[in-house]
């Protein structure tokens, strides 16, 4: 059996422990905000926070969260850098259709966490291992801009 933190809220899991965090989540906690990409973590899509780290998902067993605290979508506006993140995206708009952009958030909310003031590098860097196949590229780097700004 595993113990873990979900957005606050503890939870046990006594199934199998090589089940990917992402089916969890999805199937066992109906928190549908973590996308199913392409269950390698080649898009970004199931990107959520294992103690502060961006993670994807899709290929992060159960048995990894044992003891740690996960951050979903659904949870991130608990803290004041997620409540910005969310804040820059609507204030551009910076989504289109949305299904890659609950990743986006995550990755850009742990960037934001470890580097307060990132360059465009920094941003690339952070954010290469999201798709958006909207291609919303420009806008999701403003938007961690503006977050940045609203943080300082």
């Amino acid at each position: 059996m595993v113990k873990f933190t979900i957005n606050g809220k503890a939870h046990s899991f006594d199934g199998d422990l090589a089940m990917p965090l992402l089916w969890y989540l999805r199937d066992e906690l109906a928190m549908t905000g973590t996308k199913y990409g392409c269950g390698m973590a080649l898009c970004g899509a199931c990107t959520v926070h294992l103690d502060g780290q961006s993670v994807r998902s899709c290929v992060t067993p159960v048995s990894a969260a044992d003891g740690k605290k996960i951050t979903t979508i659904e949870g991130v506006d608990a803290e004041r850098i997620g409540r910005a993140v969310q804040a820059a995206w609507r204030k551009l708009q910076v989504v289109q259709c949305g299904y890659c952009q609950s990743g986006q958030i995550m990755t850009a909310t742990a960037l934001l966490a470890a580097n307060k003031n990132p360059s465009d590098a920094d941003i690339d860097a952070a954010m290469s291992g999201n798709i958006c196949r909207c291609a919303t590229y420009v806008r999701i780097r403003a938007a961690i801009h503006e977050a940045a700004r609203s943080l300082a």
